[in-house]
């Protein structure tokens, strides 16, 4: 028998089951406090990626809210779709009066010099230009998009207003020449999406991205951010 080790076996302490019991509680504790976090860590990121992709209304917007509201009205009736020019003012300047673009464009609604002076001409009832006025800006805005939109033509509201949006922000002439390239291809010339869009007439490759991306972004992305904020109708497709 020698040389045999006999183990002892002894019944644990109330104080050791204690222990172990506490030690497994603390355990759970952690492990759900771990997790909980990380799906809430999660949850803040997603949450974060989706609010960027969401169109922010700028604050500087609502002081100009009546006055926007009541020029599109004017210059188009009651159910004039106001969203569409909130948006467009966005776009065209953030809703900062005193933003002047680098090519010399003044304003909320970014007018340049020689289309202030010539506005008048065709719209009197919009005064003297001041496109550092936000009054004279947002009324001139509208006025301007209206005289576009009779300038042009397009399948239904939404096309024209694309065609207006272009015109708006490079010239009727060029959205004249990229109806009449389009019709020649055997496009649609009433439809701005997907047709007369994807033709260049001779813009450079930075004029014509810019005034791609601009009716898109306006009648696609951002209109609906103010519709959503209650500052009236927009165009839909």
């Amino acid at each position: 028998m020698s040389g045999c080790e006999i183990k002892v076996v002894t019944e644990p302490t109330w104080g050791q089951l204690l222990q172990k019991f506490l030690a497994r509680i603390l355990g759970t504790l952690f492990f759900a406090f771990f997790t909980t976090l990380g799906v809430l860590l999660a949850l803040y990121v997603f949450g974060s990626v989706a609010k960027a992709g969401e169109i922010t209304i700028p604050r500087a917007a609502s002081q100009h809210k009546a006055t926007l509201t009541r020029a599109a009205r004017a210059y188009w009736g009651l159910d004039a779709p106001v969203s569409v020019f909130a948006a467009q003012v966005h776009t065209e300047s953030w809703w900062r009066n005193n933003t002047v673009s680098h090519v010399g464009a003044q304003g909320l609604a970014q007018f340049m010099p020689a289309t202030a002076r010539w506005l008048p001409s065709v719209m009197p009832e919009t005064g003297k230009p001041a496109p550092f006025n936000p009054a004279w800006s947002l009324k001139a805005l509208c006025a301007y998009d209206k005289w576009l939109w009779s300038k042009v033509h397009g399948a239904t509201d939404f096309e024209c207003m694309a065609f207006t949006l272009s015109a708006y922000n490079g010239g009727l002439g060029w959205v004249n020449r990229d109806k009449a390239k389009a019709k020649k291809l055997g496009k649609d010339d009433w439809r701005w999406f997907d047709h007369v869009e994807n033709v260049n007439a001779g813009r450079s490759k930075a004029a014509f991205a810019e005034n791609r991306q601009y009716p898109r972004r306006i009648l696609k992305e951002r209109q609906q951010a103010y519709v959503r904020a209650g500052w009236g109708p927009g165009i839909k497709p």
